[in-house]
């Protein structure tokens, strides 16, 4: 969602079958960007970031990885380079074609109830009652991505703060 979000905000051209999932290029601006969503299994995602990384010829700092994170609270954004995997399979698959030297945008989607099977959970659509927080954060990554390819973490994070606060009391409001 988030990697749609921001080819539509830059006006990427249509995404294309390619590496093994729908890649496409443009530019936020200044930087040429490469926008890929892996089109098998999220746990093999790896093998067709690596053929990217490979041709392209990619240094491990300009790779991001948007990637949901049970870890971290519901509508909360976090950032950061390298790391363990988490126990996310998908990104078990990166580290072990790339290294894990990349940095991750991590979106908050909280843990589940006791009872709830994690598989399932993590594989689920989002609840009618998220999709107010999600409709708002989604287009605000996708408009503050410049601050992230500017090396800006802490600019981009307090942007999206800032936004989901006030977007946070308008929804209370109506």
């Amino acid at each position: 969602m988030a990697v749609d979000a921001i080819a539509e905000k830059n006006k990427f051209p249509l995404f294309r079958q390619r590496f093994g999932g729908l890649m496409c290029r443009g530019k936020i601006e200044p930087e040429d960007v490469i926008l890929f969503k892996p089109s098998g299994y999220m746990n093999n995602s790896g093998q067709p970031l690596a053929a990217i990384v490979k041709f392209f010829k990619l240094p491990l700092s300009n790779v991001w990885v948007i990637h949901d994170d049970l870890d971290i609270e519901l509508g909360r954004v976090r950032v950061k380079t390298g790391g363990g995997a988490g126990g996310h399979n998908g990104l078990k698959s990166i580290d072990s074609h790339i290294g894990s030297d990349y940095s991750r945008l991590r979106i908050g989607i909280g843990r589940p109830p006791r009872d709830t099977d994690v598989s399932n959970y993590v594989l689920s659509d989002f609840k009618s009652n998220d999709l107010p927080w999600l409709d708002n954060l989604i287009p605000e990554i996708a408009g503050t991505m410049p601050f992230l390819l500017d090396r800006d973490p802490q600019a981009f994070c307090n942007k999206i703060v800032s936004s989901m606060r006030s977007i946070s009391r308008e929804l209370k409001t109506d």
